[in-house]
């Protein structure tokens, strides 16, 4: 067999393992133990949604008396609702009832991933959250990850607002960037093409991304709000990186701003 054969069958054995264990790079679940007690100094109770047979989302509502309305958040690849609680106190503090859920794998969430069911579980969250907070007190927020979901949530029904922070123009380009001779395209199971669904959501979007965020770049944002400028806003956070934007207090202000409206 030439050399050039054994570079053909290797690049293909590389294909086929990162088909099969790309979970593994895209995801960074905490797991918890079913009947692990969250604690927190502010008001919550734990909610759990059962979206399909043998599959549970599990999730925290933070709760204000007399809410201004709900901030859905759907967080990034890592850890869990456990660590992501924290992001809670920059809502609940301007009057809005919080609510966090995990993927998925994620903490005390069960069931076994896939793009198309997971989308399934975020959009049964919402439905169920309707019933008891009017559609046009909702607002849809996602981080990193949780933008693109976040996004499909939004074009599919009739928030208040979404926000996402830190998004990609589809997590196609996002592996692009860092595998060019990988055919994204035809082995990634998770597509997420914010791109596209960006296109159908009707409430007005806010984004806040860092200037210096090297893992998803701003230009990702700038792409996203050129398809419509006059619906899309887009808030640059001058030296903020990825996963540091809350530390900035324009961050907040922006947060605020949004908000009172």
């Amino acid at each position: 067999m030439s050399v050039f054969l054994y570079i053909i069958l290797g690049y293909l054995v590389f294909l086929l393992l990162a088909y099969l264990v790309q979970d593994r790079f895209i995801f960074k679940p905490e797991k918890l133990a079913a009947d692990f007690a969250y604690q927190y100094d502010a008001p919550f109770e734990e909610l759990n949604f059962d979206p399909a047979p043998g599959v549970r989302i599990n999730g925290l509502h933070f709760y204000v008396s007399a809410p201004k309305g709900l901030i859905l958040y759907f967080h990034g690849n890592s850890r869990s609702i456990k660590g992501w609680a924290k992001y809670a106190k920059d809502f609940y503090r301007y009057g809005y009832d919080v609510v966090l859920v995990d993927y998925r794998g994620f903490g005390k969430s069960t069931g076994k991933r896939s793009e198309k069911d997971m989308l399934a579980d975020m959009q049964h969250v919402y439905e169920q959250l309707k019933n008891k907070f009017a559609e046009h007190h909702i607002l849809v927020y996602g981080r990193s990850l949780g933008s693109g979901f976040a996004t499909k949530i939004a074009a599919d029904n009739s928030p208040r607002y979404l926000i996402l922070d830190a998004p990609y123009f589809s997590f196609i380009k996002v592996v692009d960037r860092y595998l060019p001779i990988f055919p994204t395209k035809l082995i990634l199971r998770y597509k997420l093409q914010t791109n596209h669904w960006i296109r159908k959501v009707n409430c007005h979007t806010y984004i806040l991304h860092g200037t210096r965020d090297w893992l998803i770049p701003i230009s990702h944002s700038e792409k996203l709000q050129a398809f419509n400028p006059h619906k899309i806003t887009l808030i640059r956070i001058a030296g903020g990186g990825h996963n540091n934007l809350p530390s900035f207090p324009e961050y907040h202000n922006f947060i605020r701003d949004i908000l009172k409206y």
